[in-house]
């Protein structure tokens, strides 16, 4: 199908879709595995975090690149490439993201507060988990519905870490913690490979959650995105016609001076919303969890120092303090796998539509996604009632296992770029050698974590 290239819309009214995205880091990375990484080896390892949050902006600026100028998501893109990638970034997009660490970790943060003990972690993730998917699925347009909860929720996490950064973080800190952003390459003695490529790929979004980036942009309108349907409630939404099959736009003048607007406005709109806010996101958050517990390298692999920190709180400014902290937690966690359930549907759905469900009336995309939704929250469920309920053991699983998958899909991403947009359009020589180099980086780092667990 031959559309025009709409008509660009203020940087403004671009505003979503990556501050979607940043909120979903502020509640892995940024809140628990990176301060939990700053209380085990200080800073040593702040290089490593800032170049993830840099490497991550590349890859989905090459995401956006694809949905802006053809209406169609990243993943629908990689099955054009070859029949192969349906089955493999099914497998991609739901394997790491299956443990419902951020729900069994926002339970614990709630029996810390009631004092109702760990037998009550389990039900409490899982009627979390219900009510994520209630929520979405009675939203009139998902996408306006996570939009909401992130735009309310990121400014918030990021007033109150805040005003905790200015009364105890001292001028020192800041030093110590830009002299670790300066050593490059060194990492110190003792972490283990799983935990560290789980970090990286959590200096962001991470894994396969940036790949829904195509859906927020479709799903806002962001160029070709425009003669797309969204994903609407079956229940409260009105119907629209939802496709996974783009349009392209024919090249005349006119068009190309619309691509270019409309290009230089989402770098600007992702600049801004998702890389200032998790580089800024990290840089508190580690600068707090060192301000208030310093450096133990037998911090215990749990969401004690998380506890630690409050009743640090506690006893430095009284009961108020830790009570906001942990409620602020509690909001990041639940709102995180909130969004979470909302992206790893998008992907899934928009991968089983390109692949085996390509030539079905029946299964909608919205059909779909919903079908996703609650397979994911029914073997969340599953998960929690087996007994794996020990929330960072979960999110580095779910990590490190995403740093696989940006290694996979940056290499798929930089075929496809390089393939389909020439002329005019083609992919800037620099963009390319980011997108290689993301291949290199999470590579390096997979067949290092894959080694240490083979014992080689």
């Amino acid at each position: 199908m031959v559309r025009a290239m709409p008509e660009p819309v203020s940087l403004r009214r671009m505003l979503g879709p990556s501050v979607i995205l940043a909120g979903l880091a502020v509640g892995s990375g940024e809140f628990i595995i990176w301060p939990h990484l700053t209380v085990k080896h200080g800073f040593d390892l702040f290089w490593a975090c800032s170049l993830g949050v840099t490497i991550q902006f590349m890859i989905n600026m090459e995401i956006e690149r694809y949905t802006l100028a053809t209406g169609e998501s990243a993943v629908t893109g990689f099955f054009r490439l070859s029949r192969v990638f349906g089955p493999l970034f099914l497998l991609c997009a739901t394997v790491p993201w299956i443990w419902p660490g951020w729900a069994t970790g926002a339970a614990e943060l709630v029996t810390w507060e009631t004092g109702w003990g760990d037998g009550a972690i389990v039900p409490i993730a899982i009627v979390g988990l219900v009510l994520c998917g209630v929520a979405l699925s009675l939203g009139p347009v998902v996408y306006r519905t996570v939009e909401v909860v992130q735009m309310i929720l990121v400014p918030t996490i990021f007033l109150v870490v805040s005003v905790l950064a200015f009364y105890v973080v001292e001028p020192q800190m800041i030093l110590d913690l830009l002299a670790g952003a300066a050593r490059i390459g060194y990492v110190p003695d003792g972490i283990e490979m799983p935990v560290l490529l789980g970090a990286l790929a959590f200096a962001g979004a991470g894994g396969a959650v940036n790949l829904a980036q195509s859906n927020y942009i479709r799903d806002k309108g962001y160029g070709m995105g425009r003669w797309v349907g969204r994903i609407t409630s079956p229940i409260t939404g009105k119907t629209e016609e939802d496709s996974v099959v783009g349009a392209v736009f024919e090249g005349t003048d006119e068009d190309l001076k619309r691509w270019r607007v409309w290009w230089r406005r989402a770098n600007g709109e992702h600049a801004l919303s998702f890389f200032v806010l998790c580089l800024v996101s990290l840089v508190l958050f580690c600068l707090v969890a060192h301000a208030l517990l310093g450096v133990q390298p037998d911090a215990p692999a749990k969401l004690d120092f998380v506890r630690e920190q409050g009743d640090v709180l506690l006893d430095r400014f009284g009961g108020w303090a830790r009570h906001v902290y942990l409620l602020c937690g509690i909001l990041v966690l639940f709102s995180t796998e909130f969004a979470l359930l909302d992206a790893v549907s998008r992907v899934a759905a928009d991968t089983l539509k390109a692949s085996f469900l390509a030539g079905s009336s029946r299964w909608t995309l919205t059909r779909t996604y919903f079908a996703m939704l609650w397979t994911l929250i029914g073997f969340g469920i599953i998960v929690l009632l087996f007994g794996f309920d020990q929330p960072l053991s979960l999110l580095i699983l779910a990590a490190s296992l995403n740093g696989g998958v940006m290694f996979l899909y940056s290499a798929t991403l930089l075929w496809l770029n390089a393939t389909t947009f020439k002329g005019p359009m083609r992919v800037h020589p620099l963009r390319l050698f980011a997108l290689a180099g993301s291949c290199a980086f999470f590579g390096w780092f997979t067949c290092l974590t894959l080694l240490d667990k083979l014992g080689v």
